[in-house]
C-alpha cells in the first residue's frame, strides 16, 4: 500500500532509462579523453627528445655565455642524442631573445640562455619589459656564474675598499673621481651603486657603449675605477695595469682565492653575472628533470670544469628551485635598488 504521507522531493530528477546508458558513454568518453591526453604527454616525455633542441642566446656571438653553452651543452647533446643549436637573438639587452622564447611552445625545444641581466636587472631598467622573468619562465638550472671584480687605475692610491673609499671621500677627490659601465642600467653600472650605497661613496657614473670602450677608458685613467668579470679585467690584473680591491660575491672566487671578498672587508656587495637554462612557462615536469639531471651531471666533469674555469667561470648546477629562487632574489635586489637611489635609465 502506497503511504501518501512520505514527503515529495518536486525539485528531483530521474534519468529515464535511456539517458542512463548516454551518460555513462559521456563519462567513459571523457576519461578516455583525459587518459590519452596524459598518456601522450608522458610518453612525449620519455622520449624527449627526438630531435634537435633550440638555446636562444640574447648577446651577440662569441661571449661568455656562447663559450658556456658550447662547453656545456654540447656534451649534453652527447648523451641525449640529440644536439642543442645555439640561435642568436641579441638587441635590447638581451629583451628580444628573450621576449621570444617566453612566447614559444613549452615542449623543451626552444630555451633561453639566461642571466643576471635578462632575468635581474632588466625588470628594473627597462620599462614595458615584454616578458615577466618570473611568470612566463621554467627554471631549469644555473650552469655557471661569475662575479664582478672591483678594479682601479694604479694611479689610484689604495689597495684596500677601505683606502678607496677614505680616498675617493676626501675632500680634494669627493664628486671628482669618476667609475664606469657597459651602459646606463647595465648589470655592472647597478652593482656599481650597490657599492656607492653601502659606502656613501661619492663617485660619478659615466656609462660607456660596452665593455671594449670601458676597458680603454680604465686603462687610459679617464676612469679611475669599474666593476668588471674575470675573464675580461684578469689580463690587465696581471700585467698591472689594473688593481683588484676586491670580489663582489658572497665567497671567494676559485680562480682567484687569495683575492678578498668585498664582504670580508665589511661591505656586503655582490654582483656579477650567471648563465642559467630556462624554458617558457608550464614546461612537463618529466622534461625539465631530464635536461636538470643531464647538465648537472656534465658539470661534474673534470675536463668540463676545466674549460668553464678557462674562460673564467665557476660551474654551479642544483636544482630548478635553487634557480628560481636566484632569479627571484635577483628581480628583488635591483628593484629595491633603483627604488632606494631614485635611479633613472631614461
Amino acid at each position: 500500500m502506497q503511504n501518501t504521507n512520505a514527503p515529495v522531493n518536486r525539485h528531483a530528477r530521474r534519468s529515464t532509462p535511456a539517458q542512463a546508458p548516454r551518460r555513462t558513454r559521456m563519462t567513459a568518453a571523457i576519461l578516455v579523453c583525459v587518459a590519452t591526453v596524459f598518456a601522450h604527454g608522458l610518453a612525449s616525455a620519455q622520449q624527449y627528445p627526438d630531435r634537435p633542441i633550440k638555446v636562444v642566446n640574447t648577446f651577440p656571438a662569441g661571449g661568455s655565455g656562447d663559450a658556456v653553452v658550447r662547453i656545456v651543452l654540447d656534451r649534453v647533446g652527447q648523451v641525449l642524442g640529440h644536439p642543442f643549436v645555439i640561435d642568436t637573438r641579441a638587441g635590447a639587452s638581451g629583451a628580444i631573445g628573450t621576449a621570444y622564447v617566453a612566447k614559444s611552445a613549452p615542449d623543451g625545444y626552444t630555451l633561453v640562455l639566461g642571466t643576471a641581466s635578462t632575468f635581474g636587472t632588466n625588470s628594473s631598467t627597462q620599462k614595458g619589459l615584454p616578458y615577466d622573468p618570473v611568470a612566463d619562465f621554467t627554471p631549469v638550472i644555473n650552469m655557471a656564474t661569475t662575479p664582478y671584480f672591483l678594479l682601479v687605475n694604479p694611479s689610484v692610491p689604495a689597495h684596500t675598499l677601505a683606502e678607496f673609499i677614505t680616498y675617493a671621500n676626501a675632500p680634494a677627490n669627493k664628486g671628482k673621481l669618476n667609475f664606469g659601465s657597459f651602459g646606463l642600467g647595465s648589470s655592472n653600472h647597478l652593482a656599481y651603486e650597490l657599492f656607492k650605497q653601502a659606502t656613501n661613496l661619492d663617485i660619478v657614473h659615466v656609462p660607456y657603449k660596452g665593455g671594449a670602450p670601458l676597458i680603454t677608458a680604465l686603462l687610459g685613467g679617464e676612469i679611475q675605477s669599474s666593476m668588471d668579470v674575470y675573464a675580461t679585467s684578469s689580463q690587465f690584473v696581471r700585467a698591472g695595469k689594473f688593481r683588484v680591491l676586491g670580489v663582489a660575491s658572497a665567497n671567494r672566487f676559485s680562480l682567484t682565492p687569495d683575492v678578498p671578498t668585498m664582504r670580508e672587508q665589511g661591505y656586503p656587495v655582490e654582483g656579477g653575472t650567471f648563465f642559467a637554462l630556462l624554458g617558457p612557462a608550464r614546461m612537463p615536469p618529466a622534461i625539465v628533470a631530464t635536461l636538470n639531471r643531464e647538465v648537472n651531471k656534465v658539470l661534474l666533469l673534470a675536463d668540463v670544469r676545466e674549460k668553464l674555469g678557462a674562460i673564467g667561470v665557476e660551474p654551479v648546477g642544483g636544482s630548478p628551485e635553487v634557480l628560481a629562487t636566484t632569479v627571484s632574489t635577483e628581480v628583488q635586489k635591483w628593484a629595491r635598488l633603483v627604488q632606494t637611489r631614485n635611479l633613472k635609465f631614461d
